[in-house]
């Protein structure tokens, strides 16, 4: 079984094929990319001289997503993706991405960690068929950044709830279970 806490680590031969040192076989771009959707950090070297290539195929890989319609990134964030590389001695762009980053993927954590353990409704018939529903849904919003679920800090779920959150949470699934026994018949 792979070691999914390390890197999975692809090399990249003279004849510029991608090979999967895991599996030994030959990956895509398209390969990669749902290896990192899966939660996968990946580090793709050049053979020859050893050289990290990571950084240029991920781009490769955005830019292919990018150049599909599938866009992620708005206009203005790329002017200023393009404005931080001519002042690049001061800007504190990368960081501010890193930081923002880490907490959408913590926030995903614990919103998808309070949808099933801490809500006392996880337990009720057809919760678990949501809870998949959510994720499937999280993950193709967020083109499936690693970290859903396994990393962050996880909430106490023996703190006190507010009574009002609970009645709404009820309200919002009784709700949905309407809706989803009118699509049903």
């Amino acid at each position: 079984m792979a070691d999914t806490q390390k890197p999975l680590l692809i090399k990249r031969y003279a004849s510029r094929r991608l090979y999967n040192t895991e599996t030994s076989d030959y990956v895509t771009l398209e390969d990669i990319a749902e290896f990192i959707r899966d939660g996968r950090e990946v580090q793709i070297i050049d053979l020859k001289s050893g050289d990290d290539l990571t950084r240029q195929y991920l781009l490769q890989i955005i830019a292919e997503h990018e150049s599909r319609g599938e866009s992620v990134l708005p206009i203005n964030v790329l002017n200023d993706l393009v404005r931080s590389y001519t002042t690049q001695a001061t800007s504190v762009v990368p960081e501010f991405l890193a930081a923002s980053f880490e907490m959408l993927r913590d926030g995903q954590s614990k919103m998808l960690e309070n949808m099933t353990k801490a809500n006392p409704l996880a337990a009720m018939p057809g919760m678990e068929a949501m809870r998949a529903q959510q994720e499937a849904f999280m993950k193709a919003m967020t083109g499936g950044m690693s970290g859903m679920g396994s990393s962050g800090p996880q909430p106490d779920t023996d703190a006190p709830r507010d009574e009002g959150d609970l009645d709404e949470i009820k309200k919002q699934l009784a709700d949905l279970q309407s809706k989803l026994s009118k699509m049903s018949k």
